[in-house]
C-alpha cells in the first residue's frame, strides 16, 4: 500500500512509537505524580478508573518472547495471552504500577487473581466481581458491584468520585469510541485507507493512553489517513475473530500473505468500540449496561429468545453485519489454546459464518509467533482458495 507523497505522517507515526514503547505515556504520567492502575480485559470499567484520576493502561503480553518465569508461579493450562501478561508482569515491565484490576471475565483471569496479587504485591487491587448472565437480576447485581468498585477506589485516592466526574468520564470514552469508528469506516472502500497492520498497531498503542491522549492521535490518525490517495492490488477482503490479540505480529502475517484485513471482532477492536455507555441519570447504570450486554463477548452467557436461528443472530449477529459493511471474503477464527469461552463458541459461529456464504479458517496456537511457519502455510492456502 503506498500513499500520496507530502502528507503528514505524524499520527502513524506516534501510534508506531507508542506501539513500540508501549508503557512510555504511562511512565510519563508517573513521572507527574499520577497513580497508574494495570488491568486485564475489556470489560473492565475503565469510566471509573479515570473519574478518580488514576491513569489506567492494559497490561500486555509479548507472543514473540518465550514464556519462562510465569510458567513457574502460575498453572500452564490457562490462556497462554494471560500467562504472557503475567510473564512481563513478573519479569518487571510493569513495576511503576500503582494498582491492578481484573475482572471476572473467565476462570484464566479470575481464578489466578490471587496469584497476580501475591505475586505483584501491590499497593491496590480489586476485583471486579461481573456476573456471566444479562438478564434483569444480573444487571442489577453488577451495578452493585460498580458500586464496591467505586467506594473502594475511592477509598484508595482518598476522594469521593462524584456523579459529575463519572459522567465526564462516560463522555470522553463515548467520544474515543466513536472515533475509532470513524477509522475504522475508511476501511470499507477497496482498497481501504488504512491497512489492517497499521488499524491493529494503533489500537494496541491506545491501551497505553489516557483516553484525552487517545481521542487525540486517533483524530490525528483519520485527519492523515482521509487525505491518501491508496495505489494496491486487488486482494481478499478478510476479517479476523478471536480475543484478545495484543501485537500485531499475526495481522501482519496475513496481509503479508496476500489479503487485506479490513475488520475485526477482536480486543482491541471492533468489539470493544462498538458499544457506547448509555446517558442515564445514574452514571453507573448505564456503566452496567454497555460492559454486560454491549460488549459482545463469548463469556457472556446470554438466554435463547425465539427460534435457533434467532439465537445465533442475536449472539453472532454483530459478525454478519461487519462481514455485510466490510464487505468480506474469508473469515479467520483465530482462537488460543485453552481458550474455552471462545473455544465452546467455534462450532455455532463457524456454521453461523459458513450459512451467509463466507469461507472460515479456524486456526488454534499458543498465541505464540516464535515458529510462524505452521500458522503462515494455513493462512496462505485459504487466501489463494478465497482469491
Amino acid at each position: 500500500m503506498t500513499k500520496e507523497s507530502g502528507i503528514d505522517s505524524h499520527g502513524l507515526k506516534l501510534a508506531e512509537r507508542h506501539y513500540q514503547d508501549y508503557t512510555c505515556s504511562a511512565l510519563e504520567s508517573k513521572a507527574q505524580g499520577k497513580k497508574v492502575i494495570g488491568y486485564l480485559c475489556a470489560l473492565v470499567p475503565l469510566e471509573l478508573i479515570a473519574a478518580a484520576g488514576l491513569v489506567p493502561i492494559r497490561i500486555k503480553s509479548d507472543p514473540r518472547q518465550p514464556i519462562t518465569r510465569a510458567d513457574t508461579l502460575m498453572e500452564t493450562i490457562i490462556c497462554p495471552q494471560i500467562r504472557g501478561c503475567f510473564d512481563m508482569a513478573v519479569k518487571g515491565k510493569y513495576d511503576f504500577l500503582d494498582g491492578l484490576v481484573l475482572p471476572h471475565a473467565c476462570d484464566s483471569i479470575c481464578r489466578p487473581y490471587d496469584v497476580w496479587k501475591y505475586t505483584l504485591n501491590l499497593p491496590y487491587s480489586h476485583f471486579v466481581n461481573m456476573p456471566h448472565g444479562t438478564d434483569d437480576s444480573s444487571q442489577k447485581f453488577y451495578r452493585e458491584i460498580l458500586g464496591t468498585f467505586r467506594k473502594s477506589l475511592s477509598g484508595f485516592v482518598g476522594n469521593d468520585i462524584s456523579d459529575s466526574s463519572l459522567s465526564e468520564a462516560v463522555r470522553l470514552y463515548n467520544e474515543n469510541r466513536a472515533a475509532v469508528r470513524e477509522l475504522f469506516a475508511l476501511r470499507r472502500s477497496q482498497p481501504p485507507l488504512i491497512s489492517g497492520m497499521e488499524i491493529s498497531k494503533l489500537l494496541i498503542a491506545l491501551m497505553g493512553l489516557p483516553v484525552a491522549q487517545s481521542s487525540r492521535l486517533v483524530r490525528e490518525v483519520i485527519s492523515e489517513v482521509k487525505q491518501r490517495k491508496v495505489n494496491s492490488p486487488r486482494l481478499p477482503r478478510v476479517m479476523i475473530i478471536g480475543a484478545q490479540m495484543d501485537d500485531a505480529t499475526f495481522v501482519d502475517l496475513v496481509e503479508k500473505s496476500g489479503a487485506h484485513v479490513v475488520t475485526d471482532a477482536l480486543c482491541p477492536g471492533l468489539r470493544e468500540y462498538s458499544a457506547d455507555v448509555p446517558v442515564t441519570l445514574d452514571p453507573l447504570d448505564g456503566i452496567a449496561e454497555r460492559y454486560l450486554r454491549g460488549v459482545k463477548c463469548a463469556r457472556t452467557y446470554e438466554e435463547k429468545n425465539g427460534s435457533y436461528s434467532d439465537y445465533l443472530d442475536q449472539r453472532f449477529g454483530f459478525i454478519r453485519r461487519a462481514i455485510e459493511e466490510f464487505k468480506v471474503e474469508g473469515v479467520i477464527l483465530h482462537v488460543f489454546r485453552y481458550c474455552d469461552p471462545f473455544g465452546f463458541e467455534v462450532p455455532a459461529m463457524r456454521s453461523y459464518i459458513e450459512a451467509s456464504g463466507v469461507p472460515v479458517l479456524y486456526l488454534e496456537n499458543e498465541y505464540s509467533m516464535l515458529d510462524a511457519s505452521q500458522l503462515e502455510t494455513r493462512v496462505q492456502a485459504f487466501i489463494e482458495m478465497i482469491r
